[in-house]
């Protein structure tokens, strides 16, 4: 297990390793190509030292690769804030986000498609502003923070983050909800029966699974707790589990463990409702509230 910054060098270092392999190129070729000693190189492909983003782009430029995506993904896990865009937007906000917050979002602002488990709350991707407001508001008061001085920003952020369900082409978003987010009336019940009301759109976009995990379905994998799977289309080397706690968050990336979660998630959707079936249970929920 290890947090985002060094989950990221390690993946950074094992892609631009194996665009090189893919390249013919030994290590030692590599360096001379851009003018460096090998251990240089040896450092950045074993996640050893952090590597510029302007050093990536000679690196891929050095192994010709043009894949406009793939270059991309690899400079924001390089950590370059480079180019605007929405895959930058959210650098305005240093200031107000920790550095796992903005890992996170990174990589969601990347990723080909997200998996996630919610227990407790509705997804950030799905949040009314209402509903995200008084999310917000109780882990900022939680944490001892002055709500008023980042209460804004926050939501802000939360909601700009869900541009990535409206992009070309947009995040394919698989949510599997655990009943008691649709049972937990926060912000009041006219702010519940809209954000219920939110779900049920979203749930009629092409891009968007959700799916409920009644409470009569009983004990299940996900009473561990919620997880999000990222996966990119680029390279499923760089997929990632992502588990969040008050104050951090934790970043699995060994195979054995994307395997044992993806199963966990795929066991989750099997005991679920059907999408179908979902929509008209959340129907139900938002008729009796």
């Amino acid at each position: 297990m290890q947090h985002g910054p060094a989950v990221r060098r390690r993946k950074l270092g094992a892609e631009l390793r194996a665009l090189r392999t893919s390249a013919g190129l030994t290590s030692g070729e590599a360096a001379r190509l851009v003018g460096w000693h090998q251990s240089k190189v040896s450092r950045i492909e074993t996640g050893a030292s952090g590597v510029k983003p302007a050093d990536v782009r000679l690196l891929l430029d050095a192994y010709a690769v043009h894949d406009a995506q793939l270059r991309e993904l690899l400079l924001v896990l390089a950590g370059s804030d480079e180019g605007g865009g929405r895959h930058h937007w959210w650098h305005q906000y240093r200031g107000v986000l920790p550095p796992t917050y903005r890992d996170f979002i990174s990589l969601e602002s990347q990723a080909g498609a997200m998996r996630t488990l919610e227990t407790s709350v509705v997804p950030g991707l799905l949040q009314t502003p209402e509903y995200a407001r008084a999310v917000t508001r109780a882990a900022v008061n939680g944490l001892g923070t002055e709500p008023d001085e980042r209460l804004d920003a926050l939501v802000e952020v939360r909601l700009a983050r869900q541009d990535v369900l409206r992009a070309e082409p947009p995040l394919k978003l698989s949510a599997v909800l655990d009943e008691a987010v649709l049972r937990r009336e926060i912000g009041g019940p006219d702010v519940m029966a809209r954000q219920l009301r939110r779900l049920m759109e979203a749930a009629r976009l092409p891009q968007v699974r959700i799916q409920v995990l009644p409470f009569a379905a009983g004990a299940h994998i996900g009473i561990t707790g919620p997880f999000v799977i990222f996966s990119f289309s680029s390279t499923s080397d760089l997929d990632v589990v992502v588990l969040d706690h008050l104050t951090s968050s934790l970043y699995l990336e060994r195979k054995e463990d994307l395997q044992a979660y993806t199963e966990a998630f795929n066991a989750l959707q099997i005991h679920a409702l059907s999408p179908e079936d979902s929509l008209d249970y959340i129907a139900g929920i938002g008729d009796g509230a």
